[in-house]
């Protein structure tokens, strides 16, 4: 009977997949494509990954090609596919400044992009390996080296509208972040990205609102765009206050799993958080971050039971500032010190999710490589040290063989 029961169920679940899979190609069968090729606008913050949905497709076409533009009409063109619609990328192996061709995805038709930077703006088509295209985005990466944080509890107000006749420059706001800690007073952030609104736009970009589109945008011309580069990203923070949820079974279940096993009077001990121990060298930088993270989560930052607060810790705010958390919720340390010894606690949407025990040592080989900042900056340094050192000195010889052909340098021979 068992068995029996057991076979029904695999048939039903079955059939339930088979349905899944039939409703998911009945919405390509039911959205028609465009019979004139329109782009939709879209926007990010650098370091944000995002999903380009191919929203139609040709019954007959069973794998789409992702191509990018930089421009509409390039001659230049990238394929972001195997020709058979399946590359697959793990988000947690991509890096940030890795390129475009080892950041991205494709998975049911749609293109994923990971850790997107300002170089990818452009045009992305979903089509045919033979270059047929049905569907298409104009993608705009704002960067956030000049955004500009305004915090509400010390009365700060976000940028006023920009007006230069019929063009219009302004903010628009994403929804607020949870709260990022619970049970303590905790801070909550909505990321402000730059729009304009103009009626001298290409009329082949699509637009959410009437002749609306992000600066960035390849439908806003060149003359428009020179004039919305002053108005940089915003980052509105302000303070907020939520209870804690109350914990789930799972831990207890946990433990008495843990119980069982043991057979003893005495417990495991469990941590109540996964802790990271890691070694760094005194003077050397250092970057932590997040388990599951991403720029638009609400994500906190504590060293033991101090709290680092935005208002105090973002980027920016200080350029002479040691210890620092970017745009890309990001923990830096410049300089490590001996004095950064500590357990950095980590907040993830208002719940506490890991910890990273920092060790500081001023012995042992340090393993030199390029993709350290600190390497690369002294690296940089020497270099510009030598092509200093080389310009005046290239610059002193011609000058004594001008003076000598001119007849107009002093003597000092004795």
């Amino acid at each position: 009977m068992n068995l029996a029961h057991t076979t029904v169920l695999l048939w039903a679940w079955g059939s339930l997949q088979a349905f899944e899979i039939v409703e998911k190609e009945n919405i390509f069968q039911r959205t028609p494509c465009p019979a004139f090729l329109m782009f939709d606008n879209a926007a990010y913050l650098a370091d944000m990954s995002f999903e380009l949905p191919c929203h139609c497709k040709p019954e007959e076409v069973s794998a789409v090609v992702w191509y990018y533009q930089k421009h509409l009409g390039s001659s230049h063109t990238k394929v972001l596919t195997d020709f058979d619609g399946r590359v697959l990328t793990e988000a947690a192996q991509v890096r940030v400044g890795s390129d475009m061709l080892v950041r991205f995805s494709i998975r049911m038709f749609s293109l994923l992009v990971f850790r997107a930077q300002p170089e990818d703006s452009g045009l992305y088509f979903c089509g045919t390996r033979k270059g047929d295209y049905f569907y298409a985005y104009d993608v705009d990466i704002q960067s956030s080296e000049g955004m500009v944080a305004t915090f509400k509890d010390q009365g700060q107000e976000p940028f006023a509208d920009d007006y230069y006749g019929s063009l219009h420059v302004f903010t628009t706001f994403w929804e607020w972040t949870p709260c990022d800690r619970c049970g303590v007073r905790g801070e909550q952030w909505r990321i402000g990205l730059c729009y304009l609104q103009s009626p001298d736009l290409s009329p082949r970009f699509r637009k959410t609102l009437p002749d609306v589109v992000s600066c960035g945008s390849q439908a806003v011309p060149r003359k428009l765009r020179a004039k919305a580069r002053d108005h940089p990203p915003e980052l509105l923070v302000q303070s907020c206050m939520v209870p804690c949820k109350k914990a789930t079974m799972t831990r207890e279940g946990v433990m008495a799993i843990f119980n069982y096993i043991s057979k003893v009077g005495s417990r495991p001990w469990v941590p109540q958080l996964p802790i990271q121990f890691h070694q760094q060298r005194l003077g050397h930088g250092l970057i932590i971050s997040c388990p599951g993270a991403r720029p638009e989560h609400a994500v906190a930052w504590d060293k033991d039971q101090q709290y680092l607060y935005r208002t105090q810790y973002l980027k920016g705010i200080n350029r002479s500032m040691r210890v620092f958390i970017d745009h890309g919720n990001h923990l830096h340390i410049r300089f490590t010190q001996l004095d950064d010894r500590a357990i950095y606690y980590c907040w993830r949407q208002g719940v506490r999710v890991a910890g990273f025990r920092l060790g500081v040592t001023s012995r042992g080989r340090y393993k030199v490589s390029f993709s350290d900042p600190e390497t690369r900056s002294a690296v940089e340094l020497t270099l510009l040290g030598y092509l200093l050192i080389t310009a005046v000195f290239v610059t002193v010889h011609l000058c004594r063989c001008c003076c000598y052909l001119f007849r107009c340098c002093p003597d000092f021979s004795p």
